[in-house]
């Protein structure tokens, strides 16, 4: 006689999903963090000058880029660009790194870390990346 064991699942409540300009983001009980930055980050690429954003953690990826045919190119640059910041503070010696700012011709991105989450937000140069790394952190 063969016995079936029916796994119980478990529920954490009801989940709401919000709109925000269309963009539904349903929040994670599991990480409230990635949720409310994510929220953030789409009040963030309304301001002027900033092309978008990659929010990751360890198991879930946002991005939000109004130039799709840049988005590999943003992605791979985006993936380095925190841990190369922190490599070289442990080279030097230079304590925690808190951001990266990485400047190109035409472009900037800040790249940025909260807890297990990783921020990287692309902005044309001319753009005030201090103001844009606190309204981030308010």
């Amino acid at each position: 006689m063969q016995t079936m064991v029916k796994k119980k699942k478990q529920t954490h409540g009801d989940v709401t999903t919000v709109m925000i300009d269309g963009i539904p983001i349903t929040p994670f009980e599991e990480d409230p963090t990635f949720t409310a930055l994510r929220t953030r980050l789409v009040e963030i690429n309304k301001t002027p000058g900033v092309i978008g954003y990659i929010l990751r953690n360890t198991t879930s990826a946002v991005i939000d880029l109004k130039n799709q045919e840049k988005l590999q190119d943003y992605a791979i640059l985006s993936a380095q660009g925190i841990e190369t910041g922190q490599e070289l503070s442990e080279l030097f010696d230079l304590g925690k790194v808190e951001n990266v700012l990485i400047e190109g011709k035409d472009i900037k991105i800040v790249c940025t870390a909260t807890g297990e989450n990783r921020i990287n937000i692309f902005m044309e140069k001319d753009v005030d990346q201090a103001s844009i790394i606190e309204r981030l952190s308010s």
